[in-house]
This record gives structure tokens, C-alpha cells and sequence, in this order.
């Protein structure tokens, strides 16, 4: 491939396969990196699974998607444990395929079980990669993935002591441009609210958070005195029965809108995956955020959030501690601390990840 680029002479297309799934999470950064890849020439292919969420997220970037067979390793008894080494093994294979077919110059993951066969058949190839983890301690794909990469991106400065000294490089955490140019008619328009009320925005994760969302419909009746809210609770988590209800609005799940969405929310309930608080620091949205609990995850999202509760960007609430009267008492007291977790978010210094990672992309690739 020898195309001509304006004004500079041929040069040689570079082509990267970006890698990553299971969760919003493990795609949105590499969404973040898109624009900007295309914009220096690379050509762009993207191996995911071959039902997981990123599957859906990356058509509308018109890039080529490239399905593989996907296991995990869990931390519980499952009948799936025993069948799930012979779908990574399945994906390893297809993953060479692959990348003996496209003979990318360099391989990027965001991580997600799906990436692992990816990674590993990258090194088999000699094709360089990189590696982004974006909790503060490295989760089982990306560590199973760690020996094969050149480089590990990581958002936090404490979790460069968990990573290979040579290999570990704090960049932050990609953030889609596009975010920060949402429009607040265009959201008042979607969810038909008007300006008399601040906007409570609800962030469960891409999959939807049952606890999260039982709690605020619990509590709608309540909050709606005082607040118009916005809920994102999850694919085929929508209750019917609240369609018509003035000031609550909820989806399933934005994509193209969600920028106006977060232009409008005055403050945000949310989750504390890596990604999305990196995404409110960004935009500087004032929040609560309630992690997973350790019955339900390996305790990132709690260290997440207590790394930013400490840095005074967010409130946190326990999920062991929600109640009713809790959740209350932690939304009003999200809305009479919001201009001191502004001014703490400005007083940050915000990386520019994006030109980091590319940077990286370019010294590393063949």
C-alpha cells in the first residue's frame, strides 16, 4: 500500500489492529484513539468477540471488525470453567489467522478476555504490543497478557508498582473529543425537561447495575421533587411501567447522544469503572460513585474511587452502605459540595493521554 499523502510525498500505510472487549470500558478508549489514528493514515482493523458489546460500538466507525472465540477465567464455580480453555485456545488460532493475514504494524488492547489470544498471538508474530490497563491494579487478562506486550499504558500513578519496571508508562486514560462538544438543547430535546430543575445523571455501566437501578426507582418519587434524572441502566434493564413519568428519562444505552447527555447533568451517580471517572474528571462532573463490591468483582472499582474521594474529584458511597435514606443524604450532599469537587478537578493536571499513546504507537510499531 503506497498512498499519497498532500503535500508530503508516498508513504507507507501503517495498519494497527486495536483490541478490546467484554465492557464499554474496554472499548471506549480505543473509540478515543480512532479519530486520531485515521488522521495520521493508519489503517484501522478491530478484533473483538464475537457477541460482546464491542461488537455493537464499532460499526459506526466504519472500520473492519473481526469476530474471534472468547473464554475467562472466573473466580467462581461455573460449569462454563471447563469449556472455556478450549474457546481461548479456538481464539488463539483464529487470532493468528488473523494477524498473518493482515500483518498489522502494531497491536493495541485495551484489555478484556477477548484481547489475551490476541496479545499472545501477536508476540508469536513478532508484531509489537501495547497494552493499556486503566484500573489501579492489573486485572487477570491483561497480567495473563503482560509477558507478551512492549509496553503497559496505566491511568494511575500507583499501579505503575504492580507492572514490569521496564514496561509500565503513566499516560491517563483516552477520552473521546467528542465529548466534550455535547449540546444541552439537544439533550433537553431527547429527555423533553425543561431548565427549572438540575439534571441527576445515573450511570450503571454498560451492563446495567440491578442494585443501582432498583435504589433510584425506589426513590424516584422522592427525587423528582427536586431533581430531573436521567438513568442509563442497561441493555434490557428498561421498567416500562416509568415511560411516562415528567423529569425521568431512561435508556438502555447512548452512544451518538451520550455527549449531550453529560453536557446537560449537573451531577452524576456512577459506577466507578476506571474509564467512566476518568471521562467525569474530564469533564469536570461532580459524583457519587458506588463501586462494585467485593462479593461482585475483585475490588478495582473500590480502590478506584477511594484514589479519587482522597484527590477530592468525587463523593463515594458504599455499596454495602446504600440505603434509602443513605442515597439521599449522599445526593444532597453531592449537590452542596459541587463547587468545591469542580475546583478541585480544574486544580488537576489532566494528561493528555491521546498524544502519549500515539506516541508510543509510532515509536513501537515494525
Amino acid at each position: 500500500m503506497t498512498p499519497v499523502s498532500p503535500g508530503k510525498g508516498p508513504f507507507i500505510m501503517k495498519r494497527i489492529i486495536l483490541t478490546g472487549g467484554g465492557t464499554a470500558g474496554h472499548v471506549t478508549p480505543n473509540l478515543a484513539l480512532i479519530p486520531k489514528l485515521k488522521e495520521m493514515g493508519y489503517d484501522i482493523h478491530y478484533i473483538g468477540s464475537y457477541q460482546g458489546i464491542e461488537k455493537e460500538l464499532i460499526p459506526p466507525f466504519n472500520i473492519p471488525y473481526h469476530g474471534i472465540s472468547s473464554g475467562k477465567l472466573r473466580r467462581y464455580f461455573s460449569i462454563q470453567n471447563f469449556t472455556d480453555p478450549f474457546r481461548v485456545l479456538k481464539g488463539f488460532i483464529e487470532a493468528r489467522k488473523l494477524i498473518k493475514k493482515l500483518k498489522p504494524d502494531l497491536i493495541f488492547s485495551k484489555g478484556g478476555f477477548v484481547t489475551v489470544p490476541v496479545v499472545v498471538a501477536a508476540k508469536a508474530h513478532k508484531v509489537p504490543a501495547l497494552i493499556h490497563e486503566s484500573d489501579m491494579t492489573p486485572g487477570l487478562a491483561n497480567k495473563l497478557a503482560f509477558p507478551s506486550a512492549v509496553k503497559i499504558c496505566c491511568n494511575f500513578p500507583e499501579t505503575l508498582k504492580h507492572l514490569p519496571k521496564d514496561k509500565g508508562v503513566l499516560t491517563g486514560s483516552p477520552v473521546r473529543e467528542e465529548l466534550f462538544l455535547g449540546s444541552k438543547k439537544v439533550a433537553l430535546d431527547l429527555c423533553n425537561f425543561t431548565t427549572d430543575k438540575p439534571v441527576l445523571l445515573i450511570l450503571g455501566g454498560s451492563l446495567g447495575s440491578v442494585v443501582i437501578n432498583d435504589a433510584i426507582r425506589k426513590l424516584l418519587p422522592t427525587l423528582l421533587e427536586k431533581y430531573q434524572v436521567i438513568h442509563i441502566c442497561g441493555k434490557n434493564k428498561l421498567d416500562s411501567s416509568l415511560r411516562a413519568i415528567d423529569g425521568y428519562a431512561q435508556f438502555e444505552y447512548l452512544q451518538e447522544e451520550f455527549k449531550d447527555i453529560m453536557a446537560l447533568a449537573d451531577f452524576v451517580l456512577s459506577r466507578a469503572g476506571a474509564n467512566t471517572i476518568c471521562e467525569l474528571l474530564a469533564l469536570r462532573k461532580p459524583s457519587l460513585l458506588i463501586p462494585l463490591s467485593l462479593k461482585a468483582s475483585r475490588g478495582d472499582q473500590i480502590l478506584n474511587a477511594k484514589s479519587f474521594e482522597k484527590q477530592g474529584f468525587s463523593l463515594v458511597l458504599k455499596e454495602e452502605d446504600l440505603t434509602d435514606s443513605s442515597l439521599l443524604e449522599s445526593i444532597q450532599s453531592l449537590q452542596e459540595n459541587r463547587d468545591t469537587l469542580i475546583e478541585n478537578m480544574n486544580a488537576s493536571s489532566q494528561q493528555d493521554a491521546i498524544h502519549i499513546i500515539l506516541k508510543l504507537i509510532q515509536e513501537h510499531q515494525k
